[in-house]
């Protein structure tokens, strides 16, 4: 059972069922007229939180912030809409004990109920209404975009260098005979037969590889900075002045 003292506590606070499920977020709280307990709560339900329906407050525990019933979402959801306009009457209040199958505990159903919420005139609440809006509270998140690897393998070109190479070659000198050299032609036989033999040399290319390191790589990364451009609806409440021609005084409230 709820303390009526921490009323004021239970507006805006979490409600989950018994298995921690979020069923949505009070929005007014109703008080038995006569014991003025707390018994019935509106919850802000459905997409974007646009719907209220009422929950009993009967088997109800608020701890931390949460208040814990024992009824699901979709029973809140498909709850009987009716206006409670600051007074739930005896009638609607019926109409929800009978969906919940609660008992109201009385027989003539004559007990009502009235609401402790958001700027309600009413014996719970001082003169002024509070004025409130929903404001962007943007941040950031880090999230995975890519990944990155480095990987080495072998690849097969040719390569073309030019070499210079030598080669000996054959060339038939012939000279007269001189006084010069009539000696040497004259030293041997008359006639005879003979040979002489030269050997050829030539070059030819000789390739060998060697493995040499040529550069390091590796992975680095750069934070860039960007602007994300955010958008969101934000509801505001506006408060106007219904005043007869004989009211005074500047009517507009932002």
């Amino acid at each position: 059972m709820l303390d009526p003292q921490n009323v004021e506590q239970l507006v805006g606070a979490t409600v989950q069922d018994s298995s921690g499920d979020k069923i949505g977020t009070v929005e007014q709280i109703y008080l038995d007229d006569n014991s003025g307990q707390p018994s019935w709560a509106t919850v802000r339900t459905g997409l974007f939180g646009t719907k209220e329906s009422f929950l009993p407050l009967d088997q109800a525990n608020y701890s931390d912030g949460s208040v814990t019933v024992p009824i699901t979402k979709d029973q809140v959801k498909g709850a009987p809409q009716v206006d409670g306009e600051g007074h739930l009457e005896p009638q609607d209040e019926a109409a929800l004990y009978r969906y919940y199958g609660l008992s109201s505990g009385t027989d003539d159903d004559t007990d009502a109920s009235n609401t402790v919420g958001h700027d309600v005139s009413g014996p719970t609440t001082d003169e002024a209404m509070t004025r409130s809006e929903e404001r962007l509270d943007v941040g950031t998140e880090q999230v995975q975009t890519g990944r990155a690897r480095l990987r080495k393998y072998v690849t097969t070109h040719t390569e073309s260098v030019e070499v210079p190479v030598s080669r000996e070659e054959i060339r038939v000198e012939r000279e007269p005979i001189t006084d010069a050299n009539r000696d040497e032609a004259m030293s041997g036989a008359e006639l005879s037969e003979e040979e002489h033999e030269v050997t050829l040399i030539e070059e030819r290319p000789v390739v060998a590889k060697e493995t040499v390191p040529v550069e390091r790589v590796r992975l680095d990364k750069d934070t860039v900075t960007d602007k994300a451009q955010v958008s969101e609806e934000v509801r505001a409440e506006q408060i106007d002045v219904d005043a007869d021609q004989n009211a005074r005084g500047d009517n507009n409230t932002r």
